[in-house]
């Protein structure tokens, strides 16, 4: 297999300035490249190895706005960011960031994860999270009909 790596994710923004401000703010992006496009422009923003790309949105979104932690069609559910303490980002947020969900504890899975969502001045459902570490060896993933099945005795 060639070798490849996770590049950006692209977001189409009502308001380009707001959402670049929002990110630099909130999340610690920094402008990276501007794409000049005659009148219009496409943002790259960087934090650490990932960008997020701002196109301006040529139109309203036709689903509902998001709830809790994300649409459940098929599709991007939100995006995710990991840090130290999630109480002490969402007290950094209050007031200018809504929590659409949580936040809740997740330590009979994970001791330590913690997690909330908040959403960005689009809509966009952000997973703010601390304490997830890989599981070592996951399981392989099983269809929902080997899931129902009772195991061969």
């Amino acid at each position: 297999m060639i070798a490849t790596a996770f590049a950006h994710v692209a977001l189409n923004c009502r308001d380009m300035r707001r959402t670049e401000e929002f990110y630099t703010r909130y999340f610690g992006f920094r402008r990276a490249r501007v794409v000049e496009l005659g009148a219009d422009q496409i943002v790259f923003l960087k934090s650490g190895s990932m960008y997020l790309e701002l196109f301006r949105a040529e139109q309203e979104s036709p689903l509902p706005a998001a709830e809790k932690d994300g649409p459940a069609h098929v599709g991007v559910r939100h995006l995710a960011f990991q840090v130290a303490n999630v109480d002490a980002k969402l007290a950094e947020l209050e007031g200018e960031v809504p929590i659409t969900f949580g936040p809740f504890g997740f330590d009979s899975f994970i001791p330590g994860w913690r997690t909330a969502w908040v959403a960005d001045p689009d809509g966009n459902v952000l997973e703010v999270s601390q304490g997830f570490v890989d599981q070592p060896n996951p399981p392989a993933l099983e269809t929902p009909t080997e899931r129902l099945m009772p195991a061969a005795v």
